[in-house]
């Protein structure tokens, strides 16, 4: 049987450390094991260098040599740079989580990571990799693409590494959103933790019906659960909510299936990856 790992993408960004406590605190909740993964960028020249013009053949061969051996040592600069980011990620664990396994791979983030997808049982990403300028509201250029990629239960986090004392699920009965709520009743990763159910819309005996549906789910697995109808712009509320609530995670489906949903969730996702002041754990 496949031994299932929690992923902590670890970029040596500012958001590393936190990145790496989020994936220990979920690995020892779950009983996983814990992989910290560094995934090097393709450090050889995007584009190949044209000598085409009047140099002669023994100068082109020269130059082409020296580009060669140029690209080898930003190789090796690069993978010594990751093992440094992965060992410092392991000692910053280390109280938490004693052996983490520590891989490194080379190539696209998110082909590594689809790759890798079936030994993955929970991935944690920062919001913003190393190409970040700072800690801010930005999405990282590679968040979406593997948030879209991935099946598989992902923390997008950021800020400081909190212990989630409560969560939130963003519920709105789509298929994602019961899958959200099926997730967490299921799982020890939230065991113990008070849940609120909250779906922002009209107070309708429908969506009352389907609130219930989500506490009962969630109580039958002796969650403490409160729900909510909230109104307002979806983003928003669900932000004030979280704050007003000391909500410490939100758990939510991510994107759509059909065009017309994955407009509106996905512009919802996006929207709340860059705004949300708490983590967020998004599910396919």
């Amino acid at each position: 049987m496949m031994t299932m790992h929690t992923v902590a993408c670890i970029d040596g960004s500012a958001l590393s450390d936190v990145v790496a406590d989020y994936a220990a605190w979920s690995a020892e909740r779950m009983g996983t094991e814990l992989v910290l993964l560094n995934v090097l960028d393709d450090v050889r020249a995007s584009e190949e260098t044209d000598f085409s013009g009047n140099i002669g053949m023994d100068e082109r061969q020269r130059l082409l040599a020296e580009l060669a051996d140029l690209e080898e040592k930003r190789a090796k600069l690069a993978r010594q740079q990751g093992h440094t980011f992965l060992e410092a990620a392991r000692k910053h664990v280390q109280e938490r989580f004693e052996e983490p396994v520590l891989r490194q791979r080379h190539g696209d983030l998110v082909d590594t990571l689809s790759e890798l997808e079936s030994e993955i049982r929970l991935l944690v990403i920062g919001r913003q990799g190393k190409r970040g300028a700072g800690i801010g509201q930005h999405i990282g250029h590679q968040v979406e693409r593997v948030i879209r990629a991935l099946h598989r239960p992902t923390w997008v986090v950021h800020g400081e590494f909190k212990a989630p004392e409560r969560i939130m699920i963003a519920f709105d009965n789509s298929a994602t959103a019961k899958k959200a709520v099926e997730m967490v009743a299921g799982s020890p990763l939230f065991r113990g933790i008070p849940v609120d159910v909250v779906m922002v819309g009209a107070d309708t005996g429908d969506h009352q019906q389907q609130l219930q549906w989500a506490e009962g789910k969630l109580k039958d697995q002796g969650f403490a659960v409160t729900t909510a109808i909230i109104a307002g712009d979806v983003e928003e509320a669900l932000n004030e909510y979280a704050k007003t609530h000391q909500v410490d995670a939100m758990v939510m489906g991510a994107y759509g299936h059909s065009r017309i949903r994955e407009f509106l969730v996905g512009s919802h996702t996006n929207a709340l990856i860059k705004s949300a002041k708490v983590p967020l754990l998004l599910l396919r």
